[in-house]
C-alpha cells in the first residue's frame, strides 16, 4: 500500500501497477490514473531510474447557490390612508373584474415587453379581439426572450403593466375578458 502524506500524494512506486518494459507511455500513464482514482488520490509522483512523472486531478467546481431575496407577504405595511401596497409599487391593480374579465399571469420573472422593437407597434393594444395561440408580449429572462401567447380567445380591456418593466412570476400583466 503507499504512504500518503497529507495532500494525498504518494512517495516512490508505492504499489503503483509498474509498467510492462516495451509499453507505450500512454499505457503506463492509464494504468497509474487508473490506480489514482482506486485509491482515490488526488494527486501522485513516481521516481524511477531516468523518470520522473506527477499527476494530478482536478475537480470540477461546485456550483455556488446564489441567495434570492424574496419579500414576505405582508412584510411592507402601508401608512394608512395610502394607496394599496401593489399600487405604491407601481402595479396597476384593477379594482374589479369585469363580468366575464380575467388576468393574464406572468409565467416568469424578467423584463415585460409589449413590442418585439422599441420602434415597433405593441403585440396588442386596449380593445384589440386576441385569438388563442397569438403573440400578445415578450419576457426576456437571462437574455432570452420568450413569447407571451394567449390561451384562449379574449378582448384586451388593459395593459397592467408598462414596457420594459420587471415582472415577478404570477404578477397581472393584461385585463382580458373572455370571447
Amino acid at each position: 500500500m503507499p504512504k500518503k502524506n497529507g495532500t494525498g500524494k504518494s512517495s516512490g512506486n508505492g504499489g503503483a501497477p509498474a509498467a510492462k518494459k516495451g509499453g507505450s507511455l500512454l499505457t503506463e500513464l492509464k494504468s497509474i490514473y487508473d490506480f489514482m482514482l482506486q485509491n482515490n488520490l488526488e494527486s501522485l509522483e513516481l521516481s524511477e531510474t531516468g523518470r520522473h512523472v506527477r499527476l494530478a486531478r482536478r475537480k470540477a467546481p461546485s456550483p455556488m447557490p446564489v441567495p434570492v431575496p424574496v419579500a414576505a407577504a405582508g412584510a411592507y405595511a402601508a401608512p394608512a390612508g395610502a394607496p394599496a401596497a401593489s399600487a405604491a409599487a407601481g402595479l396597476a391593480a384593477p379594482a374589479a373584474l369585469p363580468p366575464g374579465g380575467v388576468t393574464v399571469k406572468s409565467g416568469m420573472m424578467g423584463i415585460f415587453y409589449r413590442a418585439p422593437s422599441p420602434s415597433s407597434p405593441p403585440y396588442i393594444k386596449e380593445g384589440d379581439h386576441v385569438t388563442a395561440g397569438q403573440i400578445i408580449g415578450m419576457i426576456e429572462a437571462m437574455k432570452v426572450f420568450n413569447e407571451i401567447k394567449a390561451e384562449f380567445d379574449c378582448t384586451v380591456v388593459k395593459a397592467l403593466l408598462e414596457n420594459g418593466k420587471p415582472v415577478k412570476l404570477g404578477q397581472d400583466i393584461f385585463l382580458v375578458r373572455r370571447d
